[in-house]
């Protein structure tokens, strides 16, 4: 199930979110917004989401969220982005890395989901 996340996510909402994938989350995170969406299998699902909601493309980037290291991954197709010098799956700025970490640890960090 992909849940849009606007305030610190619920143990349900994890539980939820960690169905499709069991160990980690798929995320489309809107750096402009502070907002996420997460679950589902693919992170464009998740970026459809966001845009459906009102994001912008340019503000939406895919990444991970590994609950029980509580790390962040930030490779996904959708960051191939030659446009914004993003050449890769991975995201390559590290203050765009910075800040889609902080965002991901504060809606999703320590949240007690079993």
């Amino acid at each position: 199930m992909i849940h849009v996340i606007r305030s610190r996510a619920t143990p349900e909402q994890m539980r939820q979110m960690l169905e499709a994938l069991g160990v980690y989350i798929k995320l489309a995170v809107d750096v402009e917004r502070r907002i996420l969406a997460g679950g589902g299998e693919l992170h464009a699902d998740c970026e459809q989401i966001l845009l459906r909601d009102g994001s912008r493309q340019a503000n939406v980037w895919g990444a991970d969220w590994h609950p029980i290291n509580q790390t962040v991954g930030y490779e996904s197709i959708i960051n191939i982005r030659p446009s914004a010098d993003n050449r890769s799956m991975e995201i390559q700025a590290p203050t765009l890395r910075e800040q889609i970490g902080q965002i991901v640890h504060s809606l999703l960090g320590n949240v007690q989901w079993q």
